[in-house]
């Protein structure tokens, strides 16, 4: 009898029907996971300052020193020649799925959020808008990642109006989600051709558990490390139900992001197990090395919610809302705080590289 190889790692966790995108825009990381099946990238001020730290970039962040800018403007330039990179990677992958993979996404400034700038909301709305028209023309295959915050939601329609792929991030709950899909679509609507609308959500699952252990400590063993879980798959399950009666030529499809395991008791994989079979998950490339050398073979389990009693249990003792607003103001703080440190990086390479 002839022996047959289990499928296990990567390519398991792609026959269950999960894309993978690549948390990170690290051009050599990116030659590497396209070939292990990676589809799509994205970015963050964290990741673009660790690969200005790493000092790979040092030439071009002399060159663009030398014509004068200023910091902010070299942090956005790099930023942009960063991702456009990354898109070029990705572009034959676009074009094969003609338009439904193969993104990069670019997020907008965090500093829109800061608390010490002072903007009201009506003029973080319109900076959204303008700033997601501007980064995302001549990008075919560039995501814009927008914040669930009162000013991102409102600039969503205006936004998908103007037929720019969105990737609506920091989406802790339902009401947000529902919110952003809501508004994408009133905006998507306007469009006179929708064929090549496309919107992603980008759920965080870990920062959930996180934030349950300390503020839902009487939750059982059981139901304790499920909530964000369950979360992330009943905002699936909505988003599936409303597309199905809303059909577009492109799938607009969730994120599972925050997929790295914040306890060292927990597999590196548990939360890329447990939302497998579906949409995309955007792993850190620690958590990819993982599943890679895993050997475990992964099945579909994004529709497989807990036990009813642990559902039950979890809906009777956490407060949705109240972790919202928690979790969305750790986020906001996460969110401008590494723009701020990107921007003191730049200043500090100018030192270096032309003191």
């Amino acid at each position: 009898m002839m022996s047959t190889q289990t499928c296990v790692g990567i390519p398991s966790l792609l026959q269950t029907g999960t894309k993978l995108w690549l948390d990170s825009i690290d051009p050599e990381l990116i030659e590497a996971s396209i070939a292990s099946g990676v589809t799509g990238a994205t970015s963050n001020p964290i990741i673009v300052a660790d690969l200005i730290k790493s000092g790979r970039f040092d030439q071009s962040i002399a060159k663009l020193i030398q014509q004068n800018l200023d910091d902010e403007t070299i942090a956005w330039k790099v930023t942009d020649e960063l991702v456009s990179n990354a898109e070029r990677a990705f572009l034959p992958i676009f074009e094969r799925t003609e338009g439904d993979d193969g993104y990069v996404s670019f997020e907008l400034d965090p500093l829109l959020e800061d608390a010490e700038q002072p903007r009201n909301h009506s003029e973080r709305v319109e900076t959204y808008v303008e700033l997601g028209r501007k980064w995302s023309a001549g990008h075919p295959n560039r995501m814009i990642k927008v914040p669930a915050t009162p000013a991102g939601l409102d600039a969503l329609g205006p936004l998908a109006a103007s037929g720019v792929p969105l990737n609506v991030t920091l989406v802790f709950s339902q009401a947000q989600y529902e919110t952003a899909r809501n508004n994408v679509w009133q905006g998507a609507q306007k469009l006179a051709n929708r064929d090549r609308f496309k919107s992603v959500y980008s759920i965080f699952v870990s920062r959930i558990d996180v934030y349950t252990q300390k503020q839902a400590a009487n939750l059982s063993s059981a139901a304790q490390g499920l909530v964000g879980i369950l979360n992330a798959q009943r905002i699936w399950r909505l988003n599936q139900d409303f597309w199905v009666n809303q059909p577009t030529r492109l799938a607009q499809e969730i994120i599972f992001a925050s997929t790295g395991t914040k306890s060292a008791a927990d597999a590196p994989w548990k939360y890329v197990s447990a939302l497998a079979g579906s949409d995309i998950q955007t792993n850190p490339p620690a958590t990819n090395d993982a599943v890679a050398t895993s050997g475990v073979e992964f099945a579909r389990m994004v529709d497989q919610l807990p036990p009813s009693d642990i559902c039950q249990e979890i809906d009777q003792l956490v407060d949705f809302a109240a972790m919202e607003r928690t979790l969305m103001s750790e986020g906001l703080e996460k969110f401008s705080t590494p723009q701020k440190q990107l921007l003191s990086l730049i200043a500090a390479k100018r030192e270096i590289l032309c003191g």
